[in-house]
């Protein structure tokens, strides 16, 4: 396949922001279609691209002759249908998490690619991109640091959305937490604990804001995660693994340092876009690449259904309290 034509599913921040890098940045491949139920809207990002259609409907622009594949960045509640009409059409999807809200409809999602044969999803988990993690990938894999026993995780954000509930600290922040255990450490996540501090004042009223949540894993190892969507200063994304014979931390952001005016001190990314632009443009290009070589690579509808199942399981622990054991059906051998 010479150029892979890209339907853009949601031209909201994160789509047009796919919009735009496919465009620039990525090679071997085009915006052909994009799909908004703002016409308007869609017709506006379409018009920044060469030969680019704007549409409203997602099956509408997946059927198009000039669609190869197709790239799902509308909310979570509208995946499962695009997800069912790309595996139906047998085309090769990169869908942004979450695959779908909830464990019921991933599972459906994993039934019609299992029945399909073939993997045709690939899911949006970019931090098994970012430069910082996967040196910490590749450094558990040497063996150098003994097996893993503890992984702590900080995820914070300047402020959150108006639209952001409580339990959506923990579908739609945490699940990134939920992934990259599972990638770093191998182990399926098996119990969820999630405790409550004091809400900061920062927080809009009734969000339960911070939170500390606990993984068990099927490894023996714990994981925590400090998720603070209002911490007021910036986005940061941390990791620190503790290992039998050593630690490591990636997500300080110590790039540069600067000495001036009697300070010193570096600067704090504001934006996820800005933190990850360079894992985002890795995992476009991989995605583009795996493509056209008639592969799928990197997470997926295993890993999307795996990470609905545990955040479920985390709903629950903040809700009703205590420890909510993970329940996952056996692993189909499509994704072994």
């Amino acid at each position: 396949m010479s150029r892979l034509g890209v339907a853009v599913i949601g031209t909201g921040k994160m789509g047009a922001d796919h919009v735009r890098r496919i465009d620039e940045v990525t090679s071997g491949a085009g915006v052909t279609a994009v799909v908004d139920v703002d016409a308007e809207r869609a017709k506006q990002i379409a018009a920044r691209v060469d030969g680019c259609t704007a549409y409203t409907d997602p099956a509408a622009a997946m059927a198009a002759a000039d669609v190869d594949a197709v790239l799902i960045a509308s909310p979570g509640p509208a995946h499962e249908a695009a997800l069912l009409t790309a595996l139906e059409l047998d085309l090769p999807v990169l869908c942004e998490k979450p695959l779908t809200p909830d464990a019921a409809s991933a599972l459906r999602v994993l039934e019609a690619e299992r029945k399909l044969g073939r993997r045709r999803v690939q899911v949006g988990f970019m931090r098994r991109y970012d430069a910082e993690y996967m040196r910490l990938k590749s450094l558990l894999e040497t063996g150098q640091l003994g097996r893993p026993l503890m992984l702590h995780n900080r995820h914070r954000n300047a402020a959150s959305p108006a639209f952001f509930t409580s339990s959506m600290l923990i579908s739609d922040s945490v699940a990134h937490e939920t992934d990259v255990t599972r990638w770093l450490l191998g182990h399926e996540i098996t119990a969820v604990t999630v405790l409550r501090p004091r809400p900061t004042a920062s927080a809009p009223e009734a969000l339960q804001d911070p939170q500390f949540v606990v993984f068990e894993t099927d490894g023996g190892a714990v994981v925590d995660v400090e998720i603070f969507v209002n911490c007021g200063f910036g986005y940061q994304v941390q990791a620190e693994i503790v290992c039998e014979r050593g630690t490591a931390r990636v997500g300080d952001g110590h790039a540069m340092v600067t000495n001036m005016a009697g300070r010193w001190g570096g600067t704090i990314a504001q934006d996820f876009t800005d933190r990850f632009a360079d894992a985002y443009d890795r995992e476009i290009q991989a995605w583009v690449d795996a493509t056209r070589r008639g592969e799928v690579t990197g997470p997926s509808v295993w890993d999307g259904y795996a990470a609905a199942a545990v955040c479920e399981a985390g709903v629950r622990a903040l809700e009703e309290g205590g420890r909510m054991e993970v329940q996952l059906v056996e692993r189909p051998t499509l994704y072994g």
